[in-house]
């Protein structure tokens, strides 16, 4: 089970979001015939709406919420793909350095497989000084399009040139002040938070 709802009504009727125009050849090629799997309905139904907010002029602000298996990762690796598409960058918190090198290793073989030229970028507490100013400095020249990481993505020395898409990965292992800190980093960007547990 796979449902994606509105974390607040009242912030997605204020704020003004950016606006993502282009879904682009690329995306389009991508999403109809090289996908490793064809979606279920549910998930055709939550990017369909993930597509329709990012395109309103309004801030997405959404909660999605599906069992493990449900095709969470999948749904935000594309949310992910459709911001960098239009020339912003995305960025993808979840709470450990174990999920966050699966996630990455996953959105590697993605854009390697289907030759996708869009730049993905690890970081976590575990990078040495090295690693970390390297992919430090990708991030903040805009090099690096798709960012994945631990709560290390919220750090102050790290910052984005345009972030426009903030996911969360099993939110409740965030403080509200967490998540806040990483749509901090950008102006505005859309929302998406993820859980499986029903909040």
């Amino acid at each position: 089970q796979l449902n994606i709802l509105r974390y607040s009504k009242d912030r997605q009727r204020k704020y003004r979001g950016l606006y993502f125009d282009k879904v682009g050849e690329i995306f389009n090629t991508f999403y109809s015939q090289n996908l490793p799997f064809e979606l279920t309905g549910a998930q055709k139904r939550v990017i369909k709406e993930i597509r329709k907010d990012m395109g309103s002029g309004r801030q997405m602000n959404r909660l999605l919420q599906g069992d493990v298996g449900s095709g969470k990762t999948i749904m935000a690796f594309l949310a992910m793909l459709l911001a960098a598409f239009n020339g912003y960058q995305a960025a993808l918190m979840v709470p450990t350095e174990v999920l966050a090198k699966q996630h990455f290793k996953e959105m590697e073989k993605l854009l390697k497989e289907h030759q996708l030229p869009l730049k993905a970028v690890l970081l976590t507490g575990s990078n040495t000084a090295k690693e970390k100013r390297e992919r430090c400095a990708q991030i903040a020249s805009g090099e690096a399009k798709l960012i994945i990481g631990t709560h290390a993505l919220i750090q102050e020395k790290v910052e984005y040139e345009n972030l426009a898409l903030v996911i969360t990965d099993e939110q409740h292992r965030f403080g509200v002040q967490q998540r806040e800190d990483l749509s901090k980093k950008g102006t505005r960007p859309h929302v998406l938070v993820m859980s499986a547990t029903p909040i």
